[in-house]
């Protein structure tokens, strides 16, 4: 039977612990009002509540999560915290290896009887720094595409309204943080896996510079491929990158523990910033709710005093470059099985993988060559401007189960996502905070893009803008 201790009278009912930040989770365990069993427990009962409707777990450990949550409340109770995220429930994409659990990436092909015995080097850091793992959320097979369906657990709802996507790959985790669902999750972005299913669901996420989180087991889809973290409020994605960064030797492209914490000057303000506002990249065509919001949040961050000009960066859709590449990361992921079973993947997932194999090294080595030069025009535009600021995405979540919106003539999801992808070609850290909603009551992100290794300052402008508007939560959570 479990026993939970009551550390003292408590700030607000037991069902409302789920919508605590991390931050208030650790500042109330500090003060011994909150238990991180209660906490736990809480988030729990979030996912009886709501995974039925969103589909946002493809496993949930109650019985691992709630040990964890008691050991991390024993050293609570001792004054002896482990690290900086003791107590707080978290999620884990997926496509991460987690020790003790199996790692089935969304797809039949992976048998879900494997004895894992290492964390990927962002699990470790949080099981290094206490967090309470939950379970994992779910993503396309392979992480292949920007909307949340596999042929393994069906579709991911989003949390304002789950007959719509969700967004993805990282579409679970975004779903289960809006929902109180855990306060935190970690995501993975090689088009704009943490950014798109962020702006969907309303929730802050951050792609960080490559390498600073490092990747291991490497991804198939190389360089493209980042993680970062899902979390509700910028502040605690501050605090989870000062937990998720610095070296690992399993990933030969980690780089070096930052020189301070994140969360240090992130509340400097943007007084005197000068940032760069696209509407459109000079290519996207932008649905006119999301452009009136976004506009309105740019003149938000002209108040708290950026010096703010709308220009285009000057570069051309990269959308072949990118999809040469991401095919061919496609192709290389399928090579791993017996092609007598490749009828069990995802269709969408084996015409791209298809495509990607009948690339050349040649072919691959354009679309790289387009890419350093895309490097290199944003190395110039941030010369003139410290950030970019662009829609994250073009429009409102759309219907559940497509892989592009119903009607569009659009065939791949990269198209209806232009704001992402170009990111990932260059490495550039970018974060999506929410801006607003469609008349359909369905979030708008906006998209503040920084130079390379300027992930604090990405999170400082995220942090100035939505401490000056702050958001609201999903309805659903009202219902």
């Amino acid at each position: 039977m479990l026993t939970i201790v009551f550390f003292g009278p408590h700030t607000r009912k037991m069902t409302d612990l789920a919508d605590f930040t991390a931050i208030e989770l650790l500042s109330a365990f500090r003060r011994k009002t909150v238990s991180p069993v209660e906490a736990t427990q809480a988030a729990l009962d979030r996912i009886e509540r709501f995974d039925g409707a969103v589909n946002a777990f493809c496993l949930v450990d109650e019985t691992e999560a709630l040990l964890q949550a008691r050991e991390s409340e024993a050293r609570w109770q001792a004054g002896t915290p482990q690290g900086a995220l003791d107590g707080v429930p978290t999620s884990i994409k997926d496509l991460l290896l987690t020790r003790g659990w199996p790692t089935r990436r969304g797809s039949r092909l992976i048998n879900d009887d494997q004895q894992t015995t290492e964390d990927a080097p962002s699990v470790a850091r949080l099981r290094e720094a206490g967090a309470v793992l939950i379970g994992k959320t779910t993503t396309p097979e392979f992480g292949w595409k920007g909307v949340t369906d596999n042929p393994l657990t069906g579709n991911t709802g989003n949390p304002w309204d789950p007959t719509k996507t969700s967004g993805g790959s990282s579409g679970g985790s975004a779903a289960a943080v809006a929902l109180g669902m855990g306060a935190l999750s970690v995501g993975t972005d090689g088009g704009g896996s943490v950014r798109i299913p962020a702006a969907f669901s309303g929730i802050v996420g951050l792609k960080p510079t490559y390498g600073a989180v490092p990747l291991y087991p490497t991804s198939p889809f190389g360089t493209l491929a980042h993680i970062g973290p899902m979390t509700r409020t910028v502040d605690d994605a501050a605090l989870m990158m000062d937990v998720l960064t610095g070296f690992d030797s399993r990933d030969w492209s980690a780089l070096a523990q930052p020189p301070a914490s994140f969360q240090q000057g992130l509340k400097a303000g943007i007084a005197g910033l000068r940032i760069g506002y696209s509407r459109d990249l000079g290519f996207a065509d932008v649905d006119p709710e999301v452009a009136a919001s976004v506009d309105a949040a740019v003149q938000v961050l002209a108040g708290l005093g950026a010096v703010v000009e709308e220009v285009d960066p000057g570069f051309s859709d990269p959308i072949d470059a990118y999809h040469t590449l991401w095919f061919a990361g496609a192709g290389k992921v399928i090579q791993a099985f017996d092609p007598e079973r490749w009828h069990e993947l995802d269709p969408g997932l084996l015409e791209v993988a298809r495509a990607g194999q009948g690339f050349s090294a040649m072919d691959f080595l354009a679309a790289t060559q387009i890419r350093a030069d895309l490097g290199l025009s944003m190395g110039a535009f941030h010369e003139k401007y410290d950030l970019l600021v662009t829609p994250t995405l073009p429009m409102g979540a759309f219907e559940i189960g497509h892989e592009v919106p119903e009607g569009s003539g659009l065939t791949r999801w990269a198209e209806w996502t232009p704001f992402t992808y170009p990111f990932n070609l260059t490495q550039q850290p970018a974060a999506t905070v929410p801006c607003g909603l469609t008349s359909a009551g369905l979030p708008i992100g906006l998209q503040i893009v920084g130079p390379r290794h300027a992930d604090a300052l990405v999170l400082r402008a995220a942090s100035a803008y939505a401490d000056a508007v702050p958001f609201t939560r999903p309805p659903l959570l009202s219902a």
